[in-house]
């Protein structure tokens, strides 16, 4: 039997240079749901300032729940909310200078976004049978991705 080793990819040896990640996702919701972000009548609270507080968080801890990636320094995140036509969109920038992207972060920061602000929407999203016929998160990727001059 052959043996196998798994680990986390040695990045010691690349330069350090700017790198930065925007990843973006669209939370569905019912008209109800979507008058509530609008207008800051969750009962959990704004929807869109605790859903931020979680996708920065998200941001941080990023190799904490995906085993191969490397901690990393964060030197900024941004988060934007834009309530759309059938949902709430979320977009998380992650900038750092370092040996390797921060793609992972970014979709991390939006996925946990985007989960919290479900959370906080459940009462208002689900339907007589405890169900949720018009949540969905969809559309989650990396929208630009790049990296720059050596530090």
């Amino acid at each position: 039997m052959e043996e196998s080793w798994t680990g986390i990819i040695d990045v010691g040896a690349k330069p350090v240079v700017a790198r930065e990640a925007i990843a973006t996702g669209l939370l569905i919701l019912s008209e109800a749901g979507i008058d509530v972000v609008e207008n800051g009548r969750s009962p959990k609270g704004d929807v869109r300032e605790a859903s931020t507080i979680a996708a920065i968080q998200a941001v941080k801890e990023t190799p904490r729940m995906i085993p191969h990636c490397h901690p990393i320094p964060i030197e900024g995140c941004t988060v934007n909310w834009v309530v759309e036509e059938n949902g709430v969109r979320c977009t998380v920038s992650v900038r750092t200078h370092w040996t390797t992207g921060v793609e992972m972060e970014a979709l991390c920061g939006v996925n946990a976004g985007l989960l919290c602000a479900w959370d906080m929407l459940k009462s208002i999203e689900k339907d007589e049978n405890g169900q949720y016929p018009t949540s969905l998160i969809e559309d989650v990727r990396v929208i630009k991705k790049s990296k720059g001059e050596s530090k």
